[in-house]
């Protein structure tokens, strides 16, 4: 967990994937049920990364100290991956913080996936919403009404080794107008950005967080 400052804000990086303020543990893209919703298309995959993806998120709570959880998007992969055992393991997990506040803010998934049900209990809100200095979106978008946190775009950094070692690690997009996190679900591939001038990337390497540009 490192510290960093975004729009005047102390903040800070979780290896997690997860980006912590004032008490709120923030994710996007976890994309739960995305293997369920393989499955169902005769891709023969379990649910452990399910499993595993909860177990971190547990973590990330635990270890962060978390008062509130905000998903910036894209929490349940397809309405076919909401099967009676992807159900049962996020049911399992809610009842393991049945205090904790959930919000997710509506992504392009979520719309196709449909709420949550109700029984998970995480409220639901639209993209756009002010959150303290933040605007809380899924797309990646400026917004004149505040410094926004999002996600959607997976993104990630291709690094170099001296030997010519090629590595691909998801990464936190810092940008001048939007700060871009990494998706949460390992079950996803990170998408290679290119920064431009004002940009900050930190890249999810192991069980750090690592600053590799500027």
């Amino acid at each position: 967990m490192i510290p960093v400052e975004i729009a005047g804000e102390r903040c800070h990086l979780l290896a997690e994937r997860a980006l912590l303020h004032a008490g709120t543990l923030y994710i996007a893209d976890a994309h739960w049920g995305k293997a369920a919703a393989f499955r169902a298309s005769g891709v023969p995959l379990g649910d452990a990364p399910l499993r595993a993806d909860l177990e971190r998120l547990h973590r990330a709570l635990d270890r962060s100290g978390a008062q509130r959880l905000v998903v910036l998007g894209d929490l349940v992969h397809a309405a076919a991956g909401r099967t009676p055992e992807v159900l049962a393991a996020v049911a399992a997990w809610r009842a393991a913080h049945p205090d904790l506040p959930v919000t997710l803010v509506r992504g392009n998934h979520d719309r196709h996936a449909g709420d949550p049900p109700a029984g998970w209990r995480i409220r639901v809100i639209e993209e756009g919403t002010a959150a303290g200095p933040f605007v809380l979106s899924h797309q990646p978008v400026s917004s004149p009404a505040g410094y926004v946190l999002a996600g959607h775009l997976h993104p990630g950094v291709r690094l170099e080794g001296p030997g010519g070692q090629r590595l691909r690690l998801p990464c936190f997009h810092i940008r001048p107008d939007c700060a871009v996190l990494p998706a949460f679900s390992r079950f996803t591939a990170a998408n290679p950005i290119t920064p431009r001038a004002g940009d900050r990337i930190y890249a999810v390497a192991d069980d750090q967080v690592v600053a590799v540009y500027p």
